[in-house]
């Protein structure tokens, strides 16, 4: 399906300001268990009915996935992608970091995205070939040159199924950005990692996964603020990569570099033990 991204940026908004309300205004009520140290609130489910309702009126020719939920419509090779709460372990503890983050996707590839930092007053906005924009200003990637000077973002570590096993190769790479970069983050929301990368208020973001709905939103806004987002292998990112790392442009070779060292580094260690 063939559709210029910006003419749908303000349904987009509209929906992600109906999100934002009910984050601002709800107790996260009843917390249902996902997983080990995995949950939802009831204000991620009371988030995703509302917009997944709005969006069926005004794009009922569009695909919708939820992370609670899942897909609960197939479009015409656009599918919206929704994270509720991005955040949710913050937001349950009344830390401010997290938001809603709405993407649009056409086939693998995010071509409009909003996140909104209820909290924080900050909404983020980016459609393929517009730019991106901060509360309506347009930002841009910060124009890190080197690892020493660069503040980087981790994603969470893995919990859950196998959680030592997929956190060994994150925590090596924590250990070796600890001796080579100015400073690590971990902000436990994946919007806000690649937001704050569009903003140039970090330099960087490394998460070792990749869903949806975490980063549909995310990749397009740091993309259109001029960051340069691939998978591991540095390939360029696409909603089907094993991880996504967004950075300043010159980073990301020593980047790529690192954590492909790092990850063989894991898996001659795990052999030798075994």
């Amino acid at each position: 399906m063939t559709l210029d991204a910006r003419s749908l940026l303000p349904i987009a908004e509209q929906a992600v300001s109906i999100a934002s309300k009910i984050i601002r205004t709800k107790a996260p009520g009843v917390v249902t268990a996902k997983g080990d140290r995995d949950m939802a609130t009831e204000v991620d489910y009371g988030v995703e009915h509302a917009v997944r309702e709005f969006l069926s009126r005004e794009t009922s020719e569009i695909g919708f996935l939820g992370e609670e939920e899942g897909i609960s419509r197939l479009g015409n090779g656009l599918i919206w992608a929704l994270d509720p709460v991005d955040g949710t372990a913050n937001f349950l503890h009344d830390i401010p970091l997290c938001g809603v983050s709405l993407g649009l996707v056409d086939k693998d590839t995010p071509t409009l995205g909003v996140i909104d930092l209820p909290f924080l007053n900050l909404r983020y906005a980016a459609a393929e070939e517009a730019g991106a924009f901060a509360n309506g200003t347009a930002i841009r990637v910060s124009d890190a040159q080197e690892m020493q000077s660069a503040i980087v973002a981790i994603g969470d570590y893995a919990v859950g199924e196998n959680a030592g096993e997929r956190n060994r190769p994150r925590l090596a790479l924590t250990q070796e950005l600890a001796a080579r970069v100015q400073r690590i983050r971990m902000f436990g929301s994946a919007a806000i990692d690649l937001a704050w990368v569009a903003h140039g208020r970090i330099d960087a973001a490394i998460m070792l996964s990749n869903n949806t709905w975490d980063t549909a939103a995310g990749v397009i806004i740091a993309r259109e603020a001029g960051a340069t987002v691939v998978d591991l292998d540095g390939s360029p990112h696409s909603m089907t990569a094993h991880a996504t790392i967004a950075a300043s442009p010159k980073l990301v070779a020593d980047l790529v570099e690192l954590i492909a060292e790092t990850r063989k580094a894991v898996v001659f260690a795990r052999t030798i033990a075994e």
